[in-house]
Protein backbone atom coordinates (compact mmCIF):
# COMPACT_ATOMS: atom_id res chain seq x y z
CA UNK A 1 0.00 0.00 0.00
CA UNK A 2 1.16 3.62 -0.93
CA UNK A 3 0.19 5.99 1.14
CA UNK A 4 -1.04 9.76 0.07
CA UNK A 5 -0.62 13.09 2.03
CA UNK A 6 -4.86 13.57 2.30
CA UNK A 7 -6.22 14.35 5.58
CA UNK A 8 -8.48 11.32 5.19
CA UNK A 9 -5.10 8.96 4.37
CA UNK A 10 -3.59 10.12 8.02
CA UNK A 11 -6.91 9.91 9.88
CA UNK A 12 -7.13 6.67 8.51
CA UNK A 13 -4.13 5.26 9.33
CA UNK A 14 -3.30 7.17 12.72
CA UNK A 15 -7.10 6.62 14.61
CA UNK A 16 -6.61 3.02 14.67
CA UNK A 17 -2.96 3.06 15.80
CA UNK A 18 -3.94 5.85 18.50
CA UNK A 19 -5.76 3.35 19.90
CA UNK A 20 -3.19 0.27 19.58
CA UNK A 21 -0.29 2.30 20.56
CA UNK A 22 -2.12 2.94 23.68
CA UNK A 23 -2.69 -0.18 24.85
CA UNK A 24 0.27 0.22 28.00
CA UNK A 25 -1.49 3.27 28.66
CA UNK A 26 -4.64 1.44 29.04
CA UNK A 27 -3.07 -0.92 31.26
CA UNK A 28 -1.66 1.53 33.19
CA UNK A 29 -5.03 3.64 33.78
CA UNK A 30 -6.73 0.75 34.37
CA UNK A 31 -4.21 -0.44 37.32
CA UNK A 32 -4.04 2.83 38.86
CA UNK A 33 -8.15 3.65 38.47
CA UNK A 34 -8.28 0.38 40.65
CA UNK A 35 -5.83 0.91 42.96
CA UNK A 36 -7.07 4.48 43.82
CA UNK A 37 -10.25 2.75 45.83
CA UNK A 38 -7.87 0.76 47.27
CA UNK A 39 -5.35 3.11 49.17
CA UNK A 40 -3.43 5.97 48.74
CA UNK A 41 -0.31 3.91 49.81
CA UNK A 42 -0.82 1.69 46.59
CA UNK A 43 -2.04 4.69 44.32
CA UNK A 44 1.36 5.88 45.11
CA UNK A 45 3.16 2.78 44.44
CA UNK A 46 1.50 1.77 41.31
CA UNK A 47 2.17 5.84 40.16
CA UNK A 48 6.30 4.78 40.59
CA UNK A 49 6.34 1.32 39.49
CA UNK A 50 3.86 2.11 36.42
CA UNK A 51 6.69 4.42 35.47
CA UNK A 52 9.27 1.98 35.50
CA UNK A 53 7.16 -0.59 33.58
CA UNK A 54 6.14 1.89 30.88
CA UNK A 55 9.88 2.54 30.74
CA UNK A 56 10.45 -1.41 29.71
CA UNK A 57 7.69 -1.26 27.54
CA UNK A 58 8.69 1.41 25.34
CA UNK A 59 12.18 -0.71 25.36
CA UNK A 60 10.14 -2.54 22.94
CA UNK A 61 8.44 -0.46 21.66
CA UNK A 62 11.17 1.50 20.64
CA UNK A 63 12.92 -1.57 19.19
CA UNK A 64 9.58 -2.34 16.65
CA UNK A 65 9.82 1.12 15.44
CA UNK A 66 12.69 0.05 13.56
CA UNK A 67 10.82 -2.61 11.81
CA UNK A 68 7.79 -0.61 11.30
CA UNK A 69 10.07 1.97 9.70
CA UNK A 70 11.78 -0.83 7.46
CA UNK A 71 8.36 -2.61 6.41
CA UNK A 72 6.85 0.75 5.47
CA UNK A 73 9.64 1.74 3.31
CA UNK A 74 9.38 -2.07 1.24
CA UNK A 75 5.93 -1.36 1.31
CA UNK A 76 6.53 2.05 -0.61
CA UNK A 77 8.81 0.77 -2.66
CA UNK A 78 6.43 -2.09 -3.54
CA UNK A 79 8.74 -4.98 -2.41
CA UNK A 80 5.89 -6.80 -0.11
CA UNK A 81 7.60 -10.24 -0.40
CA UNK A 82 9.68 -8.92 2.09
CA UNK A 83 7.67 -7.66 4.97
CA UNK A 84 7.38 -11.13 6.13
CA UNK A 85 11.55 -11.55 6.62
CA UNK A 86 11.73 -8.14 7.87
CA UNK A 87 8.79 -8.86 10.66
CA UNK A 88 10.88 -12.22 11.70
CA UNK A 89 14.08 -10.53 12.36
CA UNK A 90 12.18 -7.79 14.38
CA UNK A 91 10.18 -10.85 16.81
CA UNK A 92 13.31 -12.88 17.12
CA UNK A 93 14.56 -9.94 18.33
CA UNK A 94 12.40 -8.77 20.56
CA UNK A 95 11.70 -12.24 21.92
CA UNK A 96 15.79 -12.46 22.77
CA UNK A 97 15.37 -8.61 24.88
CA UNK A 98 11.95 -9.87 26.78
CA UNK A 99 14.19 -12.52 28.36
CA UNK A 100 16.88 -10.71 29.19
CA UNK A 101 14.60 -7.98 31.21
CA UNK A 102 12.03 -10.51 32.26
CA UNK A 103 15.41 -11.74 34.55
CA UNK A 104 16.41 -8.50 35.54
CA UNK A 105 12.46 -7.23 37.04
CA UNK A 106 12.78 -10.52 38.62
CA UNK A 107 16.06 -10.69 40.23
CA UNK A 108 17.91 -7.23 39.92
CA UNK A 109 14.62 -4.34 40.65
CA UNK A 110 14.71 -4.60 44.25
CA UNK A 111 18.65 -3.44 44.26
CA UNK A 112 17.57 -1.14 41.64
CA UNK A 113 14.70 0.49 43.22
CA UNK A 114 16.44 0.69 46.45
CA UNK A 115 18.96 3.69 45.03
CA UNK A 116 15.77 5.76 44.07
CA UNK A 117 12.98 4.95 46.89
CA UNK A 118 12.92 6.46 50.51
CA UNK A 119 9.94 4.48 51.61
CA UNK A 120 9.71 0.69 52.27
CA UNK A 121 6.41 0.63 51.82
CA UNK A 122 6.34 1.79 48.33
CA UNK A 123 9.43 -0.40 47.62
CA UNK A 124 7.79 -3.62 48.87
CA UNK A 125 4.21 -2.52 47.07
CA UNK A 126 6.35 -2.25 44.12
CA UNK A 127 7.99 -5.59 43.76
CA UNK A 128 4.69 -7.18 44.57
CA UNK A 129 3.67 -5.70 41.56
CA UNK A 130 6.46 -6.44 39.49
CA UNK A 131 6.40 -10.29 40.57
CA UNK A 132 3.52 -11.04 38.22
CA UNK A 133 3.80 -8.08 35.97
CA UNK A 134 7.48 -9.53 34.95
CA UNK A 135 5.75 -11.90 33.09
CA UNK A 136 3.68 -10.32 30.79
CA UNK A 137 6.87 -8.91 28.95
CA UNK A 138 7.56 -11.65 26.67
CA UNK A 139 3.30 -11.71 25.19
CA UNK A 140 3.77 -7.50 25.41
CA UNK A 141 7.11 -7.62 22.89
CA UNK A 142 5.99 -9.83 20.52
CA UNK A 143 2.68 -8.10 20.44
CA UNK A 144 4.23 -4.77 19.64
CA UNK A 145 6.24 -6.20 16.61
CA UNK A 146 2.65 -7.59 15.43
CA UNK A 147 1.23 -4.52 16.01
CA UNK A 148 4.59 -2.39 13.87
CA UNK A 149 3.75 -5.37 11.14
CA UNK A 150 0.40 -3.77 10.79
CA UNK A 151 1.08 -0.25 11.00
CA UNK A 152 4.04 -0.70 8.72
CA UNK A 153 1.63 -1.96 6.24
CA UNK A 154 -0.95 0.49 6.70
CA UNK A 155 -3.44 -2.00 7.88
CA UNK A 156 -4.48 -0.92 11.44
CA UNK A 157 -7.71 -1.59 11.97
CA UNK A 158 -7.57 -4.64 13.93
CA UNK A 159 -5.69 -2.74 16.53
CA UNK A 160 -8.37 -1.36 17.68
CA UNK A 161 -10.23 -4.78 18.47
CA UNK A 162 -7.40 -6.19 19.95
CA UNK A 163 -6.65 -3.18 22.27
CA UNK A 164 -10.58 -2.96 23.33
CA UNK A 165 -10.07 -6.93 23.83
CA UNK A 166 -6.89 -6.26 26.04
CA UNK A 167 -8.81 -3.23 28.06
CA UNK A 168 -12.11 -5.39 28.78
CA UNK A 169 -9.58 -8.04 30.29
CA UNK A 170 -7.78 -6.24 32.00
CA UNK A 171 -10.34 -4.16 34.10
CA UNK A 172 -12.41 -7.43 34.80
CA UNK A 173 -9.66 -8.88 35.85
CA UNK A 174 -8.46 -5.96 37.45
CA UNK A 175 -11.72 -5.64 39.62
CA UNK A 176 -11.55 -9.58 40.79
CA UNK A 177 -8.18 -9.89 41.81
CA UNK A 178 -7.60 -6.81 43.21
CA UNK A 179 -10.44 -6.54 45.70
CA UNK A 180 -11.09 -10.40 45.62
CA UNK A 181 -14.60 -10.38 43.83
CA UNK A 182 -16.11 -13.18 42.02
CA UNK A 183 -14.26 -15.89 44.27
CA UNK A 184 -10.71 -14.48 43.46
CA UNK A 185 -8.45 -13.67 46.00
CA UNK A 186 -7.87 -10.53 46.85
CA UNK A 187 -4.31 -9.91 46.30
CA UNK A 188 -4.49 -5.94 46.38
CA UNK A 189 -1.54 -4.40 43.71
CA UNK A 190 -0.14 -8.40 43.15
CA UNK A 191 -3.54 -8.33 41.27
CA UNK A 192 -3.29 -5.47 39.55
CA UNK A 193 0.06 -7.16 37.98
CA UNK A 194 -1.28 -10.79 37.25
CA UNK A 195 -4.41 -8.98 35.55
CA UNK A 196 -2.14 -6.71 33.07
CA UNK A 197 -0.53 -9.63 32.24
CA UNK A 198 -3.26 -11.87 32.07
CA UNK A 199 -4.56 -8.94 30.07
CA UNK A 200 -1.51 -9.26 27.46
CA UNK A 201 -1.68 -12.92 26.95
CA UNK A 202 -5.33 -13.13 25.96
CA UNK A 203 -4.20 -10.21 23.27
CA UNK A 204 -1.62 -11.77 22.05
CA UNK A 205 -3.61 -14.94 21.31
CA UNK A 206 -6.68 -13.23 19.68
CA UNK A 207 -4.52 -11.20 17.25
CA UNK A 208 -2.05 -14.68 16.33
CA UNK A 209 -5.54 -15.86 15.65
CA UNK A 210 -6.74 -12.88 13.21
CA UNK A 211 -3.11 -13.54 11.21
CA UNK A 212 -3.69 -17.35 10.74
CA UNK A 213 -6.91 -16.34 8.95
CA UNK A 214 -5.67 -12.82 7.17
CA UNK A 215 -5.92 -13.79 3.18
CA UNK A 216 -2.84 -11.03 2.67
CA UNK A 217 -0.23 -12.61 5.22
CA UNK A 218 0.79 -14.81 2.49
CA UNK A 219 1.42 -12.13 0.02
CA UNK A 220 4.00 -10.57 3.26
CA UNK A 221 5.19 -14.39 3.66
CA UNK A 222 4.22 -14.36 7.15
CA UNK A 223 3.98 -18.31 7.12
CA UNK A 224 7.02 -19.01 5.81
CA UNK A 225 9.52 -18.86 9.02
CA UNK A 226 13.17 -17.73 7.84
CA UNK A 227 16.45 -18.32 9.77
CA UNK A 228 17.63 -16.10 11.95
CA UNK A 229 19.10 -13.20 9.77
CA UNK A 230 22.04 -11.87 12.20
CA UNK A 231 22.76 -9.02 8.88
CA UNK A 232 18.87 -8.07 9.21
CA UNK A 233 18.48 -7.88 12.78
CA UNK A 234 21.68 -5.74 12.25
CA UNK A 235 20.21 -3.40 10.40
CA UNK A 236 16.95 -2.75 12.69
CA UNK A 237 19.28 -2.10 15.34
CA UNK A 238 20.86 0.31 14.48
CA UNK A 239 17.90 2.27 13.38
CA UNK A 240 15.58 1.50 16.22
CA UNK A 241 18.93 1.59 18.95
CA UNK A 242 18.24 5.09 19.04
CA UNK A 243 14.97 5.44 19.41
CA UNK A 244 15.42 2.81 22.34
CA UNK A 245 17.79 5.66 24.18
CA UNK A 246 15.48 8.40 23.13
CA UNK A 247 12.73 6.30 24.74
CA UNK A 248 15.04 5.12 27.73
CA UNK A 249 16.16 9.61 28.08
CA UNK A 250 12.48 10.24 27.92
CA UNK A 251 10.54 7.98 30.22
CA UNK A 252 13.68 7.22 32.24
CA UNK A 253 14.11 10.92 33.01
CA UNK A 254 10.15 11.02 33.75
CA UNK A 255 10.82 7.62 36.22
CA UNK A 256 13.67 9.87 37.61
CA UNK A 257 11.19 12.67 37.80
CA UNK A 258 8.93 10.54 40.26
CA UNK A 259 11.24 9.32 42.43
CA UNK A 260 12.59 13.00 43.45
CA UNK A 261 8.75 13.68 44.03
CA UNK A 262 8.92 10.57 46.17
CA UNK A 263 11.16 12.01 48.56
CA UNK A 264 8.49 15.06 49.40
CA UNK A 265 6.79 12.45 50.67
CA UNK A 266 3.42 9.71 49.54
CA UNK A 267 0.76 12.54 49.45
CA UNK A 268 3.02 14.67 46.73
CA UNK A 269 3.54 11.34 44.85
CA UNK A 270 0.34 10.36 45.00
CA UNK A 271 -0.91 13.90 43.36
CA UNK A 272 1.71 13.27 40.90
CA UNK A 273 0.36 9.85 39.92
CA UNK A 274 -2.86 11.83 39.65
CA UNK A 275 -1.67 14.16 37.12
CA UNK A 276 0.59 10.77 35.18
CA UNK A 277 -2.98 9.19 34.70
CA UNK A 278 -4.71 12.45 33.67
CA UNK A 279 -1.76 12.75 30.91
CA UNK A 280 -1.74 9.21 30.02
CA UNK A 281 -5.67 9.70 29.60
CA UNK A 282 -5.26 12.62 27.90
CA UNK A 283 -1.90 12.14 25.18
CA UNK A 284 -3.45 8.92 23.88
CA UNK A 285 -3.76 10.61 20.59
CA UNK A 286 -0.71 11.91 20.56
CA UNK A 287 1.26 8.85 20.47
CA UNK A 288 -1.22 7.49 18.04
CA UNK A 289 -0.70 10.23 15.33
CA UNK A 290 3.15 10.50 16.54
CA UNK A 291 2.88 6.30 15.82
CA UNK A 292 1.28 7.15 12.03
CA UNK A 293 3.75 9.39 11.02
CA UNK A 294 6.40 7.14 11.38
CA UNK A 295 4.52 5.33 8.77
CA UNK A 296 3.36 8.33 6.52
CA UNK A 297 7.01 9.80 5.90
CA UNK A 298 8.75 6.28 5.59
CA UNK A 299 6.45 4.92 3.28
CA UNK A 300 6.40 8.74 1.00
CA UNK A 301 10.37 8.37 1.56
CA UNK A 302 9.96 4.49 -0.42
CA UNK A 303 8.20 6.40 -3.28
CA UNK A 304 10.61 9.31 -3.82
CA UNK A 305 8.19 11.96 -2.48
CA UNK A 306 10.83 13.74 0.10
CA UNK A 307 8.72 17.07 -0.93
CA UNK A 308 5.64 15.53 0.85
CA UNK A 309 7.44 14.56 4.04
CA UNK A 310 7.57 17.84 6.20
CA UNK A 311 3.95 18.82 4.36
CA UNK A 312 2.31 15.64 5.88
CA UNK A 313 3.70 16.15 9.12
CA UNK A 314 2.61 19.54 9.51
CA UNK A 315 -0.66 18.43 8.39
CA UNK A 316 -0.81 15.51 11.01
CA UNK A 317 0.14 17.72 13.53
CA UNK A 318 -2.40 19.76 12.96
CA UNK A 319 -5.01 17.28 13.51
CA UNK A 320 -3.39 16.21 16.86
CA UNK A 321 -3.29 19.17 18.14
CA UNK A 322 -6.87 20.44 17.68
CA UNK A 323 -7.53 16.63 18.11
CA UNK A 324 -5.89 16.66 21.54
CA UNK A 325 -7.31 19.96 22.93
CA UNK A 326 -10.81 19.27 22.05
CA UNK A 327 -10.32 15.88 24.88
CA UNK A 328 -8.39 18.11 27.16
CA UNK A 329 -9.72 21.67 27.67
CA UNK A 330 -13.18 19.84 29.31
CA UNK A 331 -11.10 17.39 31.62
CA UNK A 332 -9.00 20.41 32.78
CA UNK A 333 -11.65 22.69 33.50
CA UNK A 334 -13.95 20.42 34.68
CA UNK A 335 -11.90 17.75 36.35
CA UNK A 336 -14.13 16.72 39.66
CA UNK A 337 -17.38 16.01 36.90
CA UNK A 338 -15.41 14.29 34.54
CA UNK A 339 -12.68 12.11 36.67
CA UNK A 340 -15.84 11.48 39.18
CA UNK A 341 -16.85 8.28 37.30
CA UNK A 342 -13.34 7.16 37.73
CA UNK A 343 -12.29 8.11 40.75
CA UNK A 344 -15.67 9.17 42.84
CA UNK A 345 -16.02 8.86 46.67
CA UNK A 346 -16.20 10.20 49.33
CA UNK A 347 -12.60 12.31 49.53
CA UNK A 348 -12.25 14.05 46.62
CA UNK A 349 -9.36 16.42 48.02
CA UNK A 350 -6.46 14.56 45.48
CA UNK A 351 -8.35 15.93 42.37
CA UNK A 352 -8.66 19.51 44.10
CA UNK A 353 -4.91 19.60 45.13
CA UNK A 354 -3.74 18.14 42.05
CA UNK A 355 -5.86 20.94 39.76
CA UNK A 356 -2.99 23.53 39.38
CA UNK A 357 -1.19 20.37 37.88
CA UNK A 358 -3.98 20.33 35.45
CA UNK A 359 -3.71 23.52 33.78
CA UNK A 360 0.03 23.24 33.43
CA UNK A 361 -0.84 19.56 31.73
CA UNK A 362 -3.11 21.46 29.05
CA UNK A 363 -0.07 23.43 28.24
CA UNK A 364 2.09 20.41 28.32
CA UNK A 365 -0.16 18.81 25.96
CA UNK A 366 -0.40 21.56 23.28
CA UNK A 367 3.73 21.22 22.85
CA UNK A 368 3.78 17.13 22.98
CA UNK A 369 0.88 16.96 20.35
CA UNK A 370 2.93 18.98 18.02
CA UNK A 371 6.93 18.34 18.86
CA UNK A 372 6.10 14.58 19.18
CA UNK A 373 4.51 14.36 15.33
CA UNK A 374 7.56 16.43 14.47
CA UNK A 375 9.78 14.81 16.83
CA UNK A 376 8.66 10.98 15.08
CA UNK A 377 8.27 12.03 11.98
CA UNK A 378 11.89 12.78 12.26
CA UNK A 379 12.70 9.10 12.80
CA UNK A 380 10.72 8.43 10.08
CA UNK A 381 13.23 9.70 7.75
CA UNK A 382 15.87 7.55 9.43
CA UNK A 383 17.75 10.19 11.05
CA UNK A 384 17.52 8.37 14.86
CA UNK A 385 20.60 8.83 15.84
CA UNK A 386 20.28 12.54 15.21
CA UNK A 387 17.06 12.69 17.46
CA UNK A 388 18.65 10.73 20.02
CA UNK A 389 21.16 14.12 20.59
CA UNK A 390 18.21 16.06 20.80
CA UNK A 391 16.26 14.07 23.25
CA UNK A 392 19.63 13.51 25.58
CA UNK A 393 20.13 16.89 25.86
CA UNK A 394 16.58 18.21 26.19
CA UNK A 395 16.07 15.81 28.89
CA UNK A 396 19.43 16.69 31.14
CA UNK A 397 18.14 20.19 30.45
CA UNK A 398 14.81 19.32 31.98
CA UNK A 399 16.13 16.94 34.93
CA UNK A 400 18.32 19.83 36.35
CA UNK A 401 15.48 22.28 35.88
CA UNK A 402 13.12 19.60 38.40
CA UNK A 403 16.15 19.08 40.63
CA UNK A 404 16.12 22.87 41.19
CA UNK A 405 12.88 23.57 41.45
CA UNK A 406 11.85 20.57 44.18
CA UNK A 407 15.00 20.63 46.25
CA UNK A 408 16.10 24.06 46.06
CA UNK A 409 12.55 26.31 45.49
CA UNK A 410 9.39 26.69 47.38
CA UNK A 411 7.97 26.62 43.85
CA UNK A 412 5.44 23.24 43.89
CA UNK A 413 4.50 20.38 41.88
CA UNK A 414 2.51 22.96 39.09
CA UNK A 415 6.53 24.41 38.40
CA UNK A 416 8.02 20.89 38.63
CA UNK A 417 5.64 19.80 35.91
CA UNK A 418 6.26 23.12 33.75
CA UNK A 419 9.99 20.92 32.83
CA UNK A 420 7.76 19.19 29.97
CA UNK A 421 6.67 22.09 28.83
CA UNK A 422 10.20 23.38 27.75
CA UNK A 423 11.42 19.94 27.05
CA UNK A 424 8.64 19.56 23.89
CA UNK A 425 9.61 23.58 23.30
CA UNK A 426 13.23 22.46 22.99
CA UNK A 427 12.72 19.08 20.84
CA UNK A 428 10.39 21.32 18.50
CA UNK A 429 12.72 23.60 17.94
CA UNK A 430 15.73 21.46 17.24
CA UNK A 431 13.52 18.71 15.10
CA UNK A 432 11.80 21.80 12.90
CA UNK A 433 15.05 23.14 12.02
CA UNK A 434 16.82 20.07 11.13
CA UNK A 435 14.04 18.35 9.03
CA UNK A 436 13.79 22.38 6.71
CA UNK A 437 17.75 21.53 6.48
CA UNK A 438 16.92 18.49 4.49
CA UNK A 439 20.21 16.84 5.74
CA UNK A 440 17.73 13.24 6.02
CA UNK A 441 17.52 13.15 1.91
CA UNK A 442 20.53 10.89 1.61
CA UNK A 443 19.82 8.73 4.70
CA UNK A 444 19.72 4.59 3.81
CA UNK A 445 17.06 2.50 5.35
Amino acid sequence: MQVKTSYRQILSISAPIMLGSAAQNVVALSDSVFLYHLSEVDFAAIGFVGVFYLVVAAIGFGFSKGGQIMIARRMGEGRKEEVGRTFYAMTYYEFGLSIVLFFFMQFGCYYFFSLFVNSEVILEKSMEYLNFRSYGVFFSYIGVAIIALYTGVARTSFIIIDTAILAIVNIVLNYGLIFGKWGLPAMGIAGAGLASTIAEVVAFIVFGIYILFDKEAREYRLFNLPKIDLKLIRMQFNLASPIVAQALVGLGSWFVFFSIIEGLGERPLAITNLGRMVYLILSIPCWGFASGVNTLVSNLIGQQKRQAVVPIIWKTAKICLITTLIFSIPVVVWPHQLLYPLLGGEDMSLITEARPVFFVLLLVLICFSVGGVFFNGLAGTGATYFGLKIQFWSAVGYLLYIYYIVNHTNAGLPWAWAGEIFYWLAITIVTVLYLFSKKWHDLKV
